[in-house]
């Protein structure tokens, strides 16, 4: 997407993540800041970007191992991965790219919303200090155990050494029927499975099992003051509607939305739903 400003950030494990900001076209209202799930990149959220208040400020990046972000020490070899070590990456991210005490809206997918959660969890005080509320899109606080199929946490050992990117092992009928409601536009299911095939089997395998491991429902309790918008669609087999559920019981300020017939990809499903959430706890 044009317009946006491109920043090379460096974490404490010498990992370079790459950031985007959209700058606002007028006055700052204020900054927001968007992670983005597993095999994915900030790509993904480019639907609801086009729709959202265009007074935000927006940062995206591409969580470490994805899109053009490298691993611990500029690496591209997977390693022991984990989603706390996200945590800290956002926390990282906020620090270098937004003004130092202004508060910041923070919005996750699947994946990105474990990240959002992590942070919380890494340093809970900072957090609710900090952020002034937080958009969780299809994501959980933990609970997640894969497809159950036979053999998957052995594969994806295997897979962890192979330098390869998915390319077409990431098929469109594939894609659609594991992530995207039944009755998704075509071209969106082709957009995303782009952006997925161009991530790396060895990430793919390598985050599997920061995913399963992944649990940060002791952090909702410290985090009772902090609005939310949970979203979730009712056809989401990644992150069912059961684990939105889990998070918005937790969370006194937290609204819940589920959208009838959608999957896990609401970033294209629903765009602008999306974007209103955000903007509503930007005011």
């Amino acid at each position: 997407m044009a317009g946006l400003h491109v920043h090379r950030i460096s974490t404490d494990d010498e990992a370079v993540l790459s950031a985007y900001i959209r700058e606002p076209s007028g006055p700052v209202t204020r900054t927001v800041v968007l992670g983005h799930g597993w095999i994915l990149d900030h790509r993904s959220w480019l639907p609801v970007l086009r729709t959202l208040d265009p007074s935000l400020r927006v940062v995206l990046w591409d969580q470490r191992g994805h899109g053009t972000s490298t691993l611990a020490g500029g690496s591209r070899k997977v390693g022991p991965q984990s989603i706390r070590r996200l945590g800290a990456d956002l926390r990282t991210v906020t620090d270098e790219l937004v003004p130092a005490g202004e508060q910041v809206v923070l919005g996750g997918h699947s994946m990105g919303g474990m990240t959002i959660l992590a942070y919380a969890g890494l340093a809970p005080q900072e957090f609710v200090g900090r952020v002034r509320g937080m958009a969780l899109v299809s994501t959980a606080a933990g609970g997640l155990h894969g497809t159950g199929r036979p053999g998957e946490r052995q594969a994806m050992a295997a897979m962890r050494r192979l330098p390869l990117r998915l390319g077409r092992g990431m098929t469109e009928k594939g894609h659609r029927a594991a992530a995207f409601g039944p009755g998704a536009d075509p071209a969106d299911v082709q957009e995303a499975t782009v952006i997925a095939r161009g991530t790396r089997v060895s990430v793919f395998a390598g985050f599997y099992d920061a995913l399963m491991q992944h649990d940060e429902v002791a952090a909702l309790a410290d985090l009772q003051t902090v609005p939310a918008q949970v979203l979730v669609g009712s056809r989401d087999r990644l992150t069912p509607p059961k684990l939105a559920q889990r998070i918005a019981a937790g969370l006194p300020q937290a609204e819940l939305t589920t959208f009838d017939e959608l999957g896990h990809m609401l970033q294209w499903e629903a765009p602008a739903d999306v974007a209103q959430a955000i903007e509503e706890l930007s005011r």
